[in-house]
């Protein structure tokens, strides 16, 4: 890019700022929420509320709406994202601490790669990306395990069961997104598909007698305010400050989110949440984030992408 085109060295910082600690703190403000509100309700309010305002903003501005064959796409990825992925994140946050939960999903990239060697036949098998995916599991593996004897508790079962199955859900959608016909703009992409996968969820949550004894007025100040914090600051500005790098940055530079995001969520649970941080916690996190910078600084021909037409863990639209 020209350099009378480039932005002030000052933007820049401020949208990776964004971009690190808001898409880093949604995990804490996510956990925040669940303790009160039923979390695939919660989820479902803050992706519909979300897909809502994006759809309309960029109707204003004069994007058109997706068509037949658009929708159906985005309700076909939306099972897989926000039901698959993310109601299973939210749920697995009553029960597993919300900067482990950063560390499991972080894991995207390694089943992401997996899927391309062993599904879709895209991806090689090199040396470096079997110690890649090899240092990854192994993370995961110290994470889970109850054998070993790491001064912490490992995650429960069911919560891990629910994060594993998350991170699969997210890569199977990712490898569809390339073939469904979707909107050529990607906000309009991803206003579909946020606005889908809230409409599911509410179904999801009413199946499963969330709405049974939920009383909105016992809700605390704190719970509603994490999930204005969600929709606003996680779906809407990071959104904006991700889509606005995409365009200044390298996609290298903008995907180190991708193991910033867990650093911030493991201190920030630590710090404002009293979740342990102890030696499992630290080394289950430092081997899953080598194995994505392995993974995610490969050449392009062989790297691995956890990257979706549509949306980011954490619940962030994107423009991929």
């Amino acid at each position: 890019m020209d350099s009378t085109t480039r932005p002030a060295k000052w933007q820049v910082l401020l949208a990776f700022g964004i971009v690190y600690f808001v898409w880093g703190s949604t995990f804490l403000a996510i956990r925040v929420g669940v303790r009160e509100v039923p979390p695939f309700l919660l989820a479902a309010m803050r992706f519909l509320l979300a897909g809502i305002a994006l759809y309309a903003w960029m109707r204003f501005r004069g994007s058109p709406s997706p068509r037949g064959r658009e929708w159906l796409s985005a309700s076909l990825l939306a099972v897989l994202i926000f039901v698959g992925d993310y109601g299973l994140v939210f749920w697995a946050e009553t029960r597993v601490p919300s900067g482990v939960t950063a560390v499991m999903l972080a894991t995207i990239p390694v089943f992401m790669a997996l899927s391309e060697i062993f599904f879709l036949g895209t991806q090689r098998l090199t040396v470096r990306l079997a110690f890649a995916l090899l240092i990854g599991i192994g993370g995961v593996v110290v994470l889970v395990s109850h054998s070993l004897r790491l001064g912490e508790s490992a995650i429960e079962p069911s919560g891990a069961i629910a994060l594993l199955i998350a991170a699969m859900s997210w890569s199977i959608a990712s490898a569809l997104s390339r073939k469904l016909p979707l909107p050529a703009s990607k906000p309009m992409s991803s206003a579909a598909q946020m606005t889908c996968g809230g409409v599911l969820l509410a179904l999801t949550s009413t199946a499963l007698g969330e709405f049974r004894g939920f009383h909105p007025q016992t809700v605390s100040r704190a719970a509603w305010i994490a999930l204005a914090y969600l929709t606003v600051a996680g779906s809407i500005i990071a959104f904006t400050a991700y889509v606005w790098l995409i365009h200044h940055e390298s996609p290298t530079r903008v995907g180190t989110y991708a193991y910033v995001n867990p650093v911030i969520a493991v201190a920030l649970g630590y710090f404002f949440a009293g979740e342990a941080v102890g030696a499992r916690t630290l080394l289950g996190t430092l081997l899953v984030l080598v194995s994505v910078i392995v993974i995610t600084t490969m050449p392009a021909k062989q790297r691995a992408t956890a990257e979706i037409e549509g949306v980011l863990p954490g619940g962030e639209a994107s423009e991929s």
